[in-house]
């Protein structure tokens, strides 16, 4: 099952707040205030059992003639917010009822886009601080060949900008500050699965304790004060 079929089945189950979801988005989706409060009056009518509400029966509860409710419903019907579909009762008679599924299938496709879009925005934002960065950590614009590099590390290498700023604060506490050197750090991080910020600080670590020299690492050598961990990692 894709997203917009759980979203549609969450919504057909009373998972989700339809009315909110609609209030919030109605007139995006093309509606206007009167067929928004009809739909509404529909989904609370079927929630109550009768599943083809008359347009008397609906335009009591509105400020609307019957007449100008049989309008709407047959505009609603037109563009595909609604439906009319066959029922079977118990008894297995046939009758007639609303359907409100194409109604919540517009609804979760909204949804989902507005998510996407919104994703996206976050992303290009992000991508556009983090070209910022580097500039404020290497003093100077950069290069077209590091722009490209960089966008290299996004788009191609697929790194994250959180963990391409790690590998630049690397870079900057290990005193080599330039993009052959960062490159080299993304390709270990990559290469040993690091993808979150807990991996890269473990990975940091590791290397940092490969690099001790051997009389560090031997516990007969007498022992030497000791120097606070600079965690990079850090915020």
């Amino acid at each position: 099952m894709d997203y917009k079929q759980l979203m549609v089945s969450w919504i057909e189950e009373g998972t989700l707040n339809i009315p909110q979801l609609l209030l919030n988005n109605y007139h995006t989706m093309g509606l206007n205030e009167s067929e928004f409060v009809l739909l509404l009056h529909i989904y609370g009518q079927i929630e109550k059992g009768n599943y083809f509400p008359t347009p008397e029966e609906l335009s009591e509860h509105m400020s609307i003639s019957s007449e100008y409710c049989s309008s709407i419903l047959r505009k609603l019907m037109q563009h595909h917010f609604l439906t009319i579909e066959e029922g079977l009762s118990p008894d297995g008679i046939l009758f007639e009822k609303y359907s409100l599924a194409p109604l919540w299938e517009k609804l979760a496709d909204f949804v989902i886009q507005a998510s996407k879009m919104k994703q996206m925005q976050k992303s290009m934002e992000e991508e556009a601080d983090i070209y910022s960065i580097f500039e404020q950590e290497f003093g100077r614009p950069l290069s077209p060949l590091e722009c490209e590099t960089l966008a290299m590390w996004l788009d191609q290498d697929e790194h994250n900008t959180t963990i391409i700023k790690a590998a630049l604060r690397e870079a900057v506490i290990s005193g080599k500050l330039n993009f052959r050197y960062i490159d080299r750090i993304l390709f270990e991080w990559k290469k040993n699965g690091v993808k979150t910020i807990e991996d890269a600080r473990n990975q940091s670590q590791k290397f940092r304790t490969h690099q001790k020299s051997p009389a560090q690492n031997d516990p007969s050598m007498p022992k030497r004060k000791s120097v606070p961990f600079y965690n990079w990692l850090e915020q």
